[in-house]
């Protein structure tokens, strides 16, 4: 039995992450929406149904799964079958007050590791547990062979002298995480725009703020760059990495001004599910700007992050081809003005993925040089 589920999330504002789960109707242990394929519905979209009407919320489903689990799904006859779920990432953007299942369930918010914790399923286990890990402490043994390290580094006499009155490492990386919840703000923003309805001007301006938000931070790091004398990094390396999360938020400016402009008010189905991949690809970018701190100790989840962005750009590519396509039979029909403003919307949904792809470069070429 193929089944599909939802995990849905949200973020505080201090960047810390909550799972919502449920429990099932009969034994009353937590599990993730979840439920039977749909026909002729991708199954993001029957995640998001699902959701619903299991816990009555609604949200941004991204449509490339996080991945599989397996579960004994019993029968009213005493049997059982074994079923395997494809869970989708979920966004949570409102709870409603009534939805079908209401009360046949409880509903509960848990931080990440508990909520791994409390569910059954290993593979679900796995998979929430890696949803939002958080900096590793490298423990103090390993602090204090860095700390060795750098001693042992260090020169003596007068330029050490010297290096005592310059200023040091700067606030990059509290400048990259500041970006970073700028692009998670900006990508939220641009999927509730592209879901239509009557507060689009809203979520235009939403998007105007963060970007404006971002240059600034992007202009104290290219000032920081100038003028710290020891660095974290490269300094290439440092305005490359917030050059390409700099170029990704201001491509999502650009479309909401290509939608303003055009004052489109209806999106194709391809169109949002491009803006949901960016929501992803903007989580998966905030969960790796800490690890940087640390990257000797975090080097194999900034690779597991960077690949599975390197994946979401192939999948928007996908996406965009279909679209285009679409418009193009319709362009057929007459509708040459749509196929012209659509494929406009398209081109800068896709330099927005495009842009997140380079941001998994940057990660890995750090990573390489470095940890």
């Amino acid at each position: 039995m193929r089944q599909i589920a939802a995990l849905p999330y949200a973020t505080d504002p201090d960047g810390s992450m909550r799972i919502l789960l449920i429990t099932s109707r009969d034994t009353r242990r937590w599990v993730i929406p979840k439920g039977n394929r749909i026909k002729g519905l991708a199954g993001h979209r029957a995640a998001e149904i699902e959701a619903y009407e299991e816990a009555g919320i609604h949200g941004i489903a991204c449509p490339a799964p996080l991945g599989r689990y397996r579960y004994e799904k019993r029968r009213r006859n005493g049997g059982a079958r074994e079923a395997t779920v494809e869970v989708f990432p979920l966004a949570v953007t409102g709870q409603l007050k009534q939805w079908p299942e209401q009360g046949q369930r409880e509903l509960r918010w848990f931080p990440v590791a508990e909520a791994a914790r409390v569910v059954d399923e290993p593979d679900l286990q796995s998979i929430i547990a890696a949803f939002r890990e958080p900096p590793t402490d490298p423990g103090w043994f390993f602090r204090m062979l860095l700390w060795i390290r750098d001693k042992r580094t260090e020169r003596t006499g007068m330029l050490r002298w010297f290096q005592a009155l310059m200023p040091k490492q700067g606030r990059f990386f509290d400048q990259f995480e500041d970006h970073a919840a700028m692009l998670v703000a900006g990508a939220d923003a641009l999927a509730r725009l592209l879901k239509g309805g009557p507060d689009m001007d809203r979520h235009i301006q939403e998007i105007s703020d963060r970007e404006h938000e971002a240059d600034d931070i992007i202009r104290d790091v290219l000032q920081d760059v100038r003028r710290i004398f020891v660095t974290p990094f490269d300094r290439s390396a440092i305005t490359g990495l917030i050059g390409v999360m700099d170029d990704a938020i201001d491509q999502m400016n650009q479309t909401a001004k290509a939608i303003a402009l055009f004052e489109v008010k209806a999106f194709a189905p391809q169109m949002q599910d491009m803006s949901a991949l960016i929501v992803e690809c903007a989580r998966i970018t905030s969960e790796a700007m800490p690890l940087l701190r640390s990257l000797n100790i975090n080097s194999a989840r900034l690779h597991e992050l960077t690949e599975r962005l390197v994946k979401l750009e192939g999948h928007a590519d996908s996406l965009h081809e279909a679209g285009l396509k679409a418009l193009y039979q319709q362009a057929r029909k007459g509708d040459t003005l749509d196929f012209v403003v659509g494929n406009e919307i398209y081109s800068h949904l896709e330099k927005v993925t495009d842009r997140f792809e380079d941001v998994a470069n940057e990660i890995s070429g750090l990573v390489i040089d470095h940890a």
